[in-house]
């Protein structure tokens, strides 16, 4: 028997929205502070995906200028009608947690992707749409109850009529469902589904941690009154402990196929040496069937597996992805990001022809702020990152070199620097917001190879001033804090290509001649 393996998309790629358009499938995913935002992924087979881009790559459609960690786009939803895909999201735009919801529309879903369409007095998070039969268009969201929240993160899910010619919502808000679960908190995540006469309305419930779920109910009349099936939740990891491979499975979506199957995908995340999950959420696929109408995942278990039955769909495999980024390119490849929206000529791909130049601006990598950086999700449990480097640092506030990121406050990074007219190597080890040297070394040349090798939670960080001529900087370090569970927030780690003056003017660059990235599981 053919098997998948989960995740099918492996790495910082939570929340995913999937749409099929004949014998295409569509997924986007959150993206938080990082640009482009919104990555979108194209399937044949729902097990193998492409990303084609993102849907908001401009800064004109998304300006993260000072959002916070963990704050921006949270939790897109992608739909398809009469030949025009849909994406609705919400902008979390402050620590406060002050929000906006918008959506943007294509007709190729590669882009480009319209400019947003604010929506007003659409408060909560996590928007979804809904094409009904009748011509009719449904916004759900959630919110605190009008009446209050009878406790702590008490919500509810809502629905309203939008306008796709006036672009608002219109008509009277519905009170839907404030979930299944007795006192469960968080209620999120909703999407509305016409099958077969009935209106079911999936959420999810418990919060994005270890105690998430996927609850379900449903209704004949779109406003409801909207009746929950006993066998809620339907999907859930929260009974299978910390030490499970699989844990807080929950945020999902379904689709069909065009044979008539069933399938859903949702986040989860893969703990390693204890329960750390550096990858963040990642996207898994489970089948499911209906019986009685309802829901019922992976029958005879009833959770998601590593290795599952491939679907019924012809196979369809993309061409592999090169592990080295030569930066030969006129453009960045889709695996690379920024933290915020880019603002001024801090990078360039033809400044050097071959190169990605990143040039040393004020701004830090330990600040809420837009770096020169630019970076890559780490995917895997175990891998190597490595690249070549030419910079030569003229004043002791200017830096470059690698860095692992989890957030402003928790990171490694493995920079070079100038000390009293000398040139070193060193890592620094940044926890709670407190910069720690963990080794120093001297250097000569200002063309440098580093690499960062990871063994589960042991990583490794070497250097060379010739090729393959390494020299360990740093051994067995710990890196349970690019892990969530001690950094906080929402996002996976990061790894990538750091330039700084440190709050300085400086004219100067780093020049990085490659980057390579391979995952060992």
């Amino acid at each position: 028997m053919k098997t998948y393996q989960n995740p099918i998309i492996p790495g910082f790629y939570p929340d995913p929205s999937i749409c099929r358009v004949g014998e295409d499938y569509y997924l986007v995913t959150s993206s938080f502070e990082y640009f482009p935002g919104v990555p979108i992924f194209h399937s044949k087979d729902l097990v193998n995906w492409r990303q084609i881009g993102h849907v908001l790559d401009r800064p004109e459609q998304l300006n993260l200028d000072q959002t916070p960690n963990s704050r921006g786009i949270y939790a897109p939803t992608i739909r398809y009608h009469d030949g025009i895909f849909y994406m609705i999201t919400t902008f979390v735009v402050s620590q406060t947690g002050a929000r906006r919801n918008f959506y943007v529309t294509a007709t190729d879903p590669a882009g480009p992707w319209s400019k947003p369409n604010w929506l007003e007095d659409a408060p909560g998070i996590d928007p979804s749409l809904l094409f009904d039969d009748n011509g009719k268009v449904y916004y759900t969201g959630n919110r605190k109850p009008p009446s209050g929240p009878k406790y702590k993160k008490h919500n509810e899910i809502w629905l309203q009529e939008l306008d796709l010619e006036k672009k608002q919502l219109v008509g009277p808000k519905y009170s839907l469902w404030d979930g299944a679960l007795k006192n469960a908190h968080a209620q999120e995540a909703p999407h509305l589904y016409k099958i077969n006469g009935w209106y079911y309305l999936m959420i999810a419930e418990g919060g994005t941690g270890h105690t998430h779920a996927v609850t379900i109910a449903r209704s004949k009349n779109v406003t409801g009154p909207y009746e929950m099936t006993e066998t809620n939740p339907i999907l859930t990891h929260r009974h299978l402990g910390k030490n499970h491979p699989i844990v807080n499975i929950g945020h999902a979506d379904i689709v069909e196929t065009q044979d008539g199957d069933w399938w859903m995908v949702c986040l989860g995340s893969r703990p390693y040496g204890g329960y750390y999950r550096n990858l963040g959420r990642e996207t898994f696929l489970v089948p499911f069937i209906w019986e009685d109408g309802w829901p019922i995942v992976n029958p005879g278990k009833g959770f998601v597996e590593e290795e599952m039955p491939f679907p019924k769909l012809s196979e369809h495999k993309w061409p592999a992805l090169p592990q080295a980024d030569s930066f030969d390119a006129d453009t960045l490849d889709d695996q690379w990001n920024f933290l915020r929206t880019p603002r001024g000529d801090f990078w360039s791909l033809s400044e050097r022809s071959g190169f990605l130049r990143l040039k040393a601006k004020k701004e830090t990598i330990m600040e809420e702020e837009n770096p020169s950086f630019v970076g890559r999700r780490q995917q895997h449990i175990d891998f190597f990152a490595q690249t070549v480097m030419e910079f030569s640092p003229t004043q002791d506030n200017e830096t470059a070199g690698i860095v692992l990121l989890q957030n402003q406050d928790f990171q490694f990074r493995m920079e070079v620097v100038l000390e009293k007219g000398e040139r070193n190597i060193q890592l620094i080890r940044r926890e709670a917001g407190v910069d720690k040297q963990v080794a120093k070394k001297p250097i000569n040349s200002s063309k440098l190879y580093l690499k960062v090798e990871a063994n589960g939670q042991s990583y490794q960080f070497y250097f060379a001033e010739k090729a393959l001529d390494w020299v360990a900087l740093a051994c067995d370090v710990d890196g349970t804090i690019l892990s969530t569970d001690k950094a906080g927030g929402f996002v996976g780690a990061y790894i990538g290509m750091y330039c700084s003056a440190n709050g300085e003017d400086s004219s100067n660059y780093a020049d990085f001649d490659l980057f390579e990235y391979h995952g060992i599981s």
